[in-house]
């Protein structure tokens, strides 16, 4: 039995596995001439190659099956002439580099830089991509001068802060049990790689991101600045607005640059590791999936080796642990101070704000829902401040009156007391109608004017 190990073994099994009946010995003239017809059409082939592949096979044997192997010549080095003709070609490229090798041609010749004919396409297009001059090598250099190709890392830690959502896993959370997908919000430390605020949420809403962002300034502080992509989470104007408030500078990386976003980026792909685990612990629920989030970040990513932090130092010349720097202990050598911010400053910067007009009832809708106000308020435009985690604590805030939280509408069995009206809105009885009294006071002053007015009647009659 004959085996192949390799694909020219297997090309030459194949053919003889093909000729194999026409090897009969006692197969005679008239029925091999049959038989090679019909192996010819079973194998969709011509008749000629069947016979040929049998010359070949008696004439070498198995190895003569095999298909030849490709032979090189030998290049011929470049001529003088040749040489100043890919000279000017690399010029007429520099130049313009969208023109195309038959227009370089065409140029060459009408200067007289090369007679008519001796240029060939293909040739030159060799030479000039030899050279680094060919089309993909020029539309490559093009798209990465777009680009900075040189790493970058901040010197200090909440220096920037760079973050990013990546898709997670499908958890059962949805109505009756529908699989909805989820995903975590990671903001991370340029410096020291350490993870500054994260979670895993149930949908990709931009409070999210507020969240995390929340979650890092009150645990680590202000960072300077936050470097992110132009996703709608993370150039809505609230974000903008929260985070100028509390004097932290946004920039947005250039479109289709995600290489700039390099260290979020390269955490994002860890993070499969963290999914495959979750599988495997055949988590459910979503306080599952934050709880062992927070176990996988805490316990395992902080304290393992960071090979961006090594290599950091290293470029600078400065020696390394040989056991390596994690995230956890970069963050807490550094020597520049935390800026923390007052929690209640926090809260505020990152409460949502809308206007809304108080119906007849005294009450106000938001997110579907009703909320009861003040009596007094009816039919004036108020203002609500609301954290977009916790939607259900809504205050309310109207000039001249003390912010209150407004209570959702309840309907009871009966119906709720008339609600009294405010003594400064309640009608007064009055003594007199201060109108009447006064066109009254009026007419009185009209006819005291007519009374002292002079007449000119009596001049005429002294006169």
């Amino acid at each position: 039995m004959i085996t192949s190990t390799s694909s020219a073994d297997n090309t030459a099994l194949k053919k003889y596995q093909i000729i194999a009946p026409l090897l009969d010995p006692t197969l005679d003239q008239a029925k091999a001439v049959k038989l090679k017809l019909q192996i010819a059409l079973n194998n969709d082939c011509s008749e000629r190659t069947i016979r040929r592949w049998l010359q070949i096979y008696k004439a070498k044997g198995f190895e003569g099956l095999k298909p030849k192997s490709k032979t090189y010549t030998h290049v011929k080095p470049l001529q003088a002439d040749y040489a100043k003709y890919r000279d000017e070609a690399i010029q007429l490229k520099r130049e313009v580099p969208t023109r195309s090798i038959s227009q370089i041609i065409m140029i060459m010749e009408m200067e007289g830089i090369a007679p008519p004919g001796v240029l060939k396409r293909s040739t030159l297009q060799r030479y000039l991509y030899d050279a680094g001059f060919g089309k993909k090598q020029l539309k490559k250099f093009a798209e990465a001068s777009e680009a900075s190709s040189k790493r970058f890392c901040k010197p200090h830690r909440m220096m920037l802060a760079q973050a990013d959502i990546k898709y997670t896993m499908k958890l059962p959370i949805g109505p009756n049990g529908k699989m909805v997908q989820t995903y975590a919000v990671v903001i991370i430390d340029d410096h020291s790689k350490m993870i500054l605020g994260s979670g895993i949420y149930g949908d990709q809403e931009a409070w999210i991101v507020e969240d995390a962002y929340r979650k890092a300034i009150l645990k680590y502080g202000a960072f300077d600045t936050t470097y992110v992509d132009n996703g709608k989470q993370f150039i809505s104007r609230q974000l903008i607005n929260t985070l100028s408030m509390l004097g932290i500078r946004h920039l947005r990386a250039k479109p289709r640059a995600c290489q700039s976003k390099g260290k979020v980026e390269v955490f994002n792909r860890f993070i499969n590791s963290y999914v495959n685990e979750c599988k495997a612990q055949n988590v459910r629920t979503l306080e599952e999936a934050n709880y062992y989030w927070n176990l996988w970040v805490e316990q395992y990513y902080l304290n393992k080796p960071h090979e961006g932090i090594k290599e950091y130092y290293s470029s600078r010349g400065l020696k390394v642990p040989a056991n390596g720097i994690t995230p956890l202990q970069e963050f807490n050598r550094d020597t520049r101070q935390l800026r923390f911010i007052d929690v209640n400053t926090v809260a505020a910067a990152f409460l949502h704000h809308e206007n809304r007009i108080v119906d007849k009832g005294a009450c106000i809708s938001f997110d579907g829902k009703k909320y009861e106000v003040s009596t007094s308020l009816i039919g004036a435009k108020v203002e609500i401040s609301y954290d977009p985690a916790a939607k259900e604590i809504i205050t309310v805030s109207y000039p001249g009156i003390e912010p209150f939280t407004a209570k959702p509408l309840k309907i009871g069995e009966y119906c709720d007391p008339k609600p009294a009206i405010p003594q400064c809105m309640l009608p007064v009885k009055p003594k007199e109608s201060r109108f009447l009294k006064g066109l009254e006071k009026k007419r009185q002053e009209s006819n005291n004017r007519r009374a002292n007015a002079i007449s000119f009647q009596i001049f005429k009659k002294e006169v």
